[in-house]
């Protein structure tokens, strides 16, 4: 039976910790002022990161944050960076793996995304589209859950999204409506 994978988010310009294990970089760009006897890496994984279009529009913007890992998985089924993402994977599989990334809130970067598709007990856990309030896993009637996408149409309310196609006639709000977590499909407000 194959162990949990052991994937950490850490600065880059942080001090390296014992056991850190594999440490990769995921960022596009080389952090500033920093050289890579500094960084102490295994390796520079940059064909994972995001592309420098989503990344400008994103700035880090907390409020950005959902949407932004919304396109950035959408980014990581290109055939390129789906190879990274595998490699990151194949990394992960034995030994430990810390995703660096200069940014100074590591927590809403493209390094705690990748983390949590490397974890994906981690990802259905923290992914506020797959979860309800008490944390247990959404589930779609008739659906998978891995469609779903939070949106804040309703102030208070959980609303989610059921993305099937690119059209506005293929989308369909989804609303929780038991207390165990199951939801079911209603037509778009």
């Amino acid at each position: 039976m194959a162990s949990r994978p052991d994937v950490r988010v850490r600065r880059v310009y942080d001090e390296p910790a014992g056991d850190d294990g594999t440490r990769v970089l995921v960022d596009r760009i080389w952090p500033r002022g920093l050289t890579k006897a500094e960084a102490d890496l295994a390796e520079w994984c940059k064909h994972v990161a995001p592309s420098t279009e989503l990344r400008k529009w994103y700035g880090h913007d907390p409020a950005k944050f959902e949407e932004f890992v919304r396109r950035y998985r959408a980014e990581l089924g290109e055939p390129e960076r789906a190879a990274a993402l595998q490699h990151l994977r194949d990394l992960a599989e034995h030994h430990p793996l810390t995703l660096l990334t200069a940014t100074k809130h590591p927590d809403i970067s493209e390094a705690t995304v990748l983390a949590d598709l490397l974890r994906p007990d981690a990802a259905r856990s923290r992914d506020p589209a797959r979860t309800g309030r008490d944390g247990s896993l959404l589930r779609v009637e008739g659906c998978r859950p891995s469609p779903l996408v939070r949106t804040d149409e309703e102030p208070g309310a959980a609303v989610l999204r059921l993305v099937r196609g690119v059209g506005d006639q293929d989308r369909h709000a989804v609303r929780p409506t038991t207390f165990d977590g199951t939801v079911a499909l209603s037509d778009p407000a």
